[in-house]
């Protein structure tokens, strides 16, 4: 027999029995329509995930600390003889000695442009300040951070632009910071002045009198400075909160009164530090360089950090998502197999006779076994087909009922299923694969049918 004879015949039996092809592809396709909709929704939230990465240009940079800057002192237990403040103080003394001369400061700063594959640094610069607009008013930390580097494309803007070294007055905030202060679009943001309320010691003799005489002594060293800026861009939020929700130049943040500082464990940095950064970003050329500087900044002692790292940690954890995924997606494809398993035994019983026939025409038990495999095949076929369409649909619904809810809190519109080609194609695949997988005991049985007996067969 001929292929196009095996479809033929395939095709006419499968529409004979239309009712219980349309309920056993129906299983089918089901069971594809839910695996491939997890899967769908598995690479959307990767993909979407890795875009931002690649959009803000954060995997090509990596943030340098000193030795035991922002971090926690080690904890100890005061009973336990072995343990006296975690070191001893002469191995305190040592770890003291040691990292004396690793410092970040302007020395840093220019010794770390030198290494191969660094495109630039710049320092991590932050203070706390009160965000005003109007009667609404909000607390962030205000990032420092030049025109060149605003403009290398660490931020995404969502509207106007990055600052100009001519106005050290403009400022860029984020579009959450923007809505929590009551403009809702970034586009109505832009121009509208601001006020940045920061917070400095005063030791002054006035102030220290103040306190002095208070009724029970109450007040603190702490003045108010009050500065005025005019918005110029909007920023998109950056991924795991990015680097801030307000950024100004340099040149203004040098004549402002403030507290600086990272974290809480920079106020207990010696005044001989004082000029020490927290932190800084090294951004390099090409993620190829990521490697090789990160190995020469640890060599020279210092602490690094690098999202591309974290982005090898979260693509294991895709892969566990995609394997539970799977996993779950399995029981509808196995569902949907009995399914078939069952339709394929209950055609051999109805057709016993028809077998018997063939078989006394001269068919071998290869050719009784392909024509119930092309059966099996083609509702494999189909399932797969109109179970991508059907999550496709699925998808399209979701898709749009997650964006209407996120607009309402000012958030992009986004993709949350991806569909790659390999995914498509693998869905009928797998399907007809699985079909077949199906098929093979009802087609084996099949050809075992004795056609002497068949014929007999009322």
């Amino acid at each position: 027999m001929r292929i196009s004879d095996y479809i033929e015949q395939a095709g006419a039996n499968l529409w004979r029995k239309k009712l219980r092809t349309f309920l056993t592809t129906s299983g089918v396709v089901i069971g594809i329509g839910a695996l491939v909709c997890m899967f769908a929704f598995g690479q959307g939230i990767q993909r979407n995930i890795t875009d931002q990465f690649n959009k803000v240009d954060v995997l090509n940079n990596i943030v340098v600390s000193a030795p035991g800057r922002g971090a926690r002192p080690p904890s100890f237990d005061p009973d336990d003889p072995d343990d006296a403040g975690g070191t001893s103080e002469s191995a305190a003394r040592v770890d003291a000695n040691d990292h004396a001369t690793i410092k970040l400061d302007a020395r840093f700063l220019d010794e770390a442009r030198t290494i191969e594959g660094v495109e630039t640094v710049f320092p991590e610069l932050r203070f706390p300040a009160q965000i005003r607009l109007g009667p609404k008013e909000q607390f962030t930390l205000v990032q420092v951070l030049s025109t060149a580097i605003c403009r290398s494309g660490p931020i995404p803007l969502r509207a106007g632009r990055c600052y100009d070294p001519n106005e050290p007055n403009g400022m860029m905030v984020g579009d959450s910071l923007l809505r929590r202060l009551g403009v809702n679009k970034p586009a109505e943001g832009l121009g509208k002045e601001v006020e940045v309320v920061t917070l400095s010691l005063d030791l002054g003799l006035t102030n220290m009198l103040r306190m002095a005489f208070s009724p029970g002594g109450q007040g603190l060293p702490i003045a108010r400075e009050t500065y005025r800026f005019k918005i110029v861009g909007v920023a998109e939020r950056l991924p795991f909160g990015g680097m801030s929700d307000a950024y100004i130049q340099p040149e203004a943040a040098r004549g402002m009164r403030k507290l600086s500082f990272t974290n809480i464990w920079d106020l207990y940095q010696p005044a001989a530090e004082a000029a020490n950064y927290s932190s800084v970003t090294v951004k390099v050329k090409s993620p190829q360089y990521i490697a090789p500087v990160k190995k020469e900044l640890e060599s020279r002692g210092y602490n690094t950090f690098t999202l591309m790292d974290q982005l090898d940690e979260m693509r294991i954890g895709f892969l566990i998502m995609d394997m539970f995924l799977l996993a779950v997606g399995m029981i509808g494809i196995t569902v949907a197999s009995l399914g078939i398993v069952n339709t394929m035994v209950m055609s051999i019983l109805e057709r016993y006779r028809e077998i018997g026939i063939m078989k006394a025409v001269g068919a071998t038990d290869g050719d009784v076994q392909r024509v119930f495999l092309f059966e099996s095949g083609a509702i494999g076929l189909l399932g797969g087909c109109f179970g991508l369409l059907l999550a496709g649909a699925v998808s399209f619904v979701i898709n749009e009922v997650i964006n209407g809810l996120m607009a309402r809190q000012g958030a992009p519109r986004m993709a949350y299923f991806n569909f790659p080609w390999w995914l498509c194609l693998g869905a009928i695949v797998f399907s007809i694969l699985v079909s077949l997988l199906a098929g093979i005991y009802p087609t084996r049985r099949a050809a075992r049918v004795d056609p002497v007996v068949a014929l007999r067969h009322d």
